[in-house]
């Protein structure tokens, strides 16, 4: 098992995924974009040829402070759950982000979704009062 950072070089592993693990079917010019992206990082748990879970996260810039890391989402196939593999994928993408200059790193998740609360407080996530707004039907799954 490979826990990694993944580039360009990976396209073709990201588009092999199947159901099951993103919420939706992986899109290949989404991947392509993404990919690209020197601020959009996907750190994955790769075994056989294959993402068993992975997280991402997207830097966000401000001017007046520095640079931040977003969860976007985080997934592990349901087989493999319970072996740590979120964890891993999780400590990875931190780290990848304070490497390249992160002071914080934040995510948003569904105040009744329980066991992804406690899985952050259990990496040392403070659970903060937050308010979500949403455009456009963007959480919509």
């Amino acid at each position: 098992m490979e826990i990694r950072v993944l580039d360009m070089d990976d396209l073709d592993l990201l588009l092999k995924v199947e159901p099951g693990l993103f919420d939706r079917p992986v899109d290949a010019d989404q991947s392509r974009a993404f990919l690209r992206e020197s601020r959009h990082y996907l750190v994955a748990a790769v075994e056989g040829g294959r993402i068993l879970a992975f997280a991402s996260g997207t830097v966000l810039l401000h001017p007046d402070k520095p640079p931040s890391l977003f969860v976007n989402e985080v997934g592990t196939r349901e087989e493999h759950q319970r072996r740590g593999l979120a964890t891993a994928v999780m400590r990875r993408l931190f780290d990848h982000a304070r490497a390249q200059g992160c002071k914080g790193i934040w995510l948003g998740t569904e105040p009744g979704n329980l066991p992804a609360r406690a899985f952050y407080r259990a990496l040392g996530g403070q659970e903060q009062d937050f308010t979500g707004y949403a455009w456009d039907g963007a959480f919509d799954t």
